[in-house]
């Protein structure tokens, strides 16, 4: 998957570092789900998908459960439609995350599989996550920009998370089994230059906040108690301003609270391996199995010739 380079390289040099592109790296794949079956999943109300129309400034999103007549009504560029989690009920597309076994393998968030005709986007963006585009069907043009931060200006009045302005450094033609890396933060734009499925392997990457919010809930579970108390009090910190002596004290009772291996530790490993799609826990591998042999499919052409 990674070409001429070792895993090793690749973690030491790439790995939330900076794009890399492989050619080749999956020579002659067939994908296991074709356009109208991606289409099928995205018309089930448990599955996860949406559809991006549009180009430039005028972007639209819709999101799934659709119907047939929803696809039928599409015109014949300029769309795209992104499914996730095609791994949970596909079990080839499962298969294929063995090829990623350089990587942890409590890191993968999920497969998404898109489908996008010519002109199909989702605009100039970055996502807070690694991941890894393979080009399964088609042709699909990709522009790289900068690193991008929460602090980046996104287009106003817009539905999705697109860049208010894009300046590309590199500009790569991704064909059938060539593979881009993202790190986190790196700005992208693809563009379909022809009918293609592209899959998306990600790996989750929570913020800071979201960690912090569910450890607080785990140690209120947890039964923790402990109370803020006031440094060593003198007539100088009764003032009307905080004295950065009690900030001081507050970082260290937190500090004191996490400091714990074993909870940090089983925390963790919990958040990290939460399901992303906790419904679909209690269904057994068998059941999602036995419901892709029977998933509906569109009766229409996905390509959209009677838009």
């Amino acid at each position: 998957m990674l070409g001429d380079i070792s895993a090793q390289d690749f973690l030491q040099q790439y790995w939330q570092q900076k794009p890399l592109m492989v050619r080749q790296a999956l020579t002659g794949y067939v994908s296991p789900i074709s356009p109208d079956e991606l289409a099928g999943l995205a018309l089930e109300p448990e599955v996860e998908s949406r559809l991006v129309e549009g180009k430039s400034r005028d972007w639209s999103l819709r999101h799934g459960p659709f119907t047939e007549q929803d696809f039928l009504q599409l015109p014949e560029q300029d769309w795209t439609l992104l499914v996730q989690a095609v791994d949970l009920w596909v079990p080839q597309v499962q298969q294929l995350l063995e090829r990623f076994d350089f990587l942890p393998p409590w890191r993968l968030d999920d497969v998404m599989v898109s489908f996008a005709c010519p002109g199909g986007s989702v605009g100039p963006h970055f996502d807070q996550y690694d991941v890894f585009l393979l080009q399964v069907e088609g042709r699909r043009r990709w522009q790289i920009g900068g690193h991008c931060d929460g602090n980046t200006p996104l287009q106003a009045d817009c539905p999705l998370r697109v860049l208010e302005s894009f300046s590309s450094q590199q500009e790569l033609l991704l064909e059938p089994g060539d593979m881009l890396y993202l790190p986190p933060g790196m700005a992208h734009w693809g563009v379909a230059e022809t009918e293609c499925l592209t899959y998306s392997i990600g790996f989750r990457s929570p913020s800071i906040a979201d960690l912090l919010g569910d450890l607080a809930v785990e140690l209120m579970a947890q039964g923790y108690e402990a109370h803020y108390r006031d440094p060593a009090m003198s007539q100088a910190l009764t003032g009307r301003e905080i004295d950065p002596t009690f900030v001081a004290q507050a970082k260290q009772q937190l500090w004191q609270a996490i400091d714990n291996d074993d909870l940090i530790g089983d925390w963790f490993a919990r958040f990290m391996t939460a399901p992303k799609y906790p419904e679909l826990v209690d269904m057994t591998q068998e059941e999602r199995r036995a419901n892709w042999r029977n998933r509906r499919y569109c009766n229409g052409d996905v390509e959209g010739d009677t838009g």
